[in-house]
């Protein structure tokens, strides 16, 4: 009779805890929204601040990651994915991520630029990101080097472990150099220059932040670079500047989706809403200001104005796949 009554006492406080754990799960999520963002840290802590700030009562959890990375993570989990939002993913892997991303055509789209808009209308355009050559050139002088003014300078090896480049396979910042010099010189000529530069490099980063970082703690005094990161420590106090080479600044588009299912969640499309229409235009005027939106321009303290990008036709995901598996080699 004992252990009938103590069975029956663990039968009821299991489904107790079933029960709490049912309604724990059913009521958490509404309050809680994950995001993947591939932004450098200081645009991170921005993001972080301002959306706890506006959202006191949501559990909001920024998950940062390489561009690349993040992209591989969303085909890897699909509609299981613990990621709502998914934020600066690189425009080149739209078209493998899009299946899991919700419609947004009933954003305002026509707001933006056209070139920052993408068919399926699943990606918000978020961010131009152009890339150049940062230099030390202080310490560069101070050490009797000279100021390299082409790629082609890159390969001296006075330079050697001097340079810092992301690695294409996680960064869209590096993959949009190597695009842009396959397409200005050909596929051998650009491969063969990324195989003679690897000898100089300090060595290749995950993310496109990595570069100017790698500056910052001395290690390198050139960097293959985020322009809009660049132009920060710039302004933050550090000794660089920023360079474009003869054959321009390589760019990639970035954008913001929700993943289906997410945007009937209230929490979801709250922080969706309020990062479209007021984070994502401060952090333009705060710190990149390259071109998204059609009538609407931001001014950055020592941005490059003017700024001649690269050609990035052919900017695709099976692009991507087949120069990468073919033909790098690192």
């Amino acid at each position: 009779m004992k252990k009938g009554i103590v069975l029956l006492f663990a039968a009821a406080a299991i489904f107790c805890v079933i029960l709490f754990s049912a309604v724990y799960l059913r009521v958490a999520p509404d309050n809680s929204v994950v995001i993947y963002i591939s932004s450098e840290e200081y645009r991170v802590r921005f993001y972080d601040e301002e959306l706890n700030a506006k959202f006191p009562d949501y559990d909001i959890q920024l998950e940062r990651m390489p561009s690349g990375e993040q992209a591989l993570r969303l085909m890897a989990e699909g509609f299981d994915t613990p990621c709502d939002i998914s934020f600066e993913l690189d425009y080149s892997f739209a078209d493998l991520v899009e299946p899991y991303l919700a419609d947004l055509s009933s954003f305002d789209f026509t707001k933006f630029a056209d070139d920052a808009v993408l068919p399926g209308k699943k990606l918000l355009p978020e961010l131009r990101n152009g890339g150049c050559i940062a230099i030390n050139v202080n310490a560069l002088v101070s050490r009797g080097l000279p100021v390299p003014v082409s790629y082609a300078d890159l390969l001296n090896p006075v330079y050697r472990r001097l340079i810092s480049m992301p690695n294409p396979r996680t960064s869209g910042t590096a993959y949009a150099f190597l695009k842009s010099l396959v397409n200005a010189w050909g596929e051998d000529e650009a491969f063969n220059y990324f195989d003679a530069l690897h000898g100089n490099l300090l060595h290749l980063t995950t993310s496109g932040s990595g570069p100017v970082n790698d500056m910052i703690d001395g290690s390198a005094l050139i960097g293959l670079a985020i322009t809009s990161q660049a132009v920060t420590e710039l302004n933050n106090g550090f000794d660089l500047e920023i360079v474009f080479f003869e054959e321009g600044s390589p760019y990639t588009f970035y954008g913001a989706g929700i993943i289906e299912g997410r945007q009937n969640r209230e929490a979801v499309m709250n922080v969706f809403t309020y990062l479209n229409e007021l984070l994502i235009p401060i952090d333009k005027a705060l710190f990149a200001p390259e071109k998204i939106y059609r009538d609407r321009d931001f001014v950055v303290a020592n941005f490059p104005t003017n700024i001649i990008y690269s050609d990035m036709s052919g900017n695709t995901s099976h692009e991507r796949a087949r120069l990468l598996d073919e033909k790098w080699r690192f």
